[in-house]
């Protein structure tokens, strides 16, 4: 196992940068996940909630298909 201290200034900035996007797209997604009606997302939103929290994928799952564009309100 590597350690912090173990990676190059490169690898460094590379471990930040990776773990910046992957905060901002978690986030990007749960906000626009609370702003969003249930009845335009795919699914049930407390999944959408947890299946976000799962690193890159979650995020970009989201925002692929969890969300309608047109959905049944009122």
């Amino acid at each position: 196992m590597r350690h912090w201290r173990d990676l190059s200034p490169r690898q460094r900035v590379g471990a930040i940068v990776g773990a910046s996007v992957q905060f901002a797209l978690a986030a990007a997604a749960w906000r626009d996940l609370a702003a969003r009606p249930a009845a335009l997302v795919n699914g049930p939103k407390v999944v959408w909630a947890l299946v976000i929290g799962v690193n890159f994928i979650g995020p970009l799952a989201y925002f692929a298909g969890g969300r309608r564009t047109r959905g049944r309100l009122g």
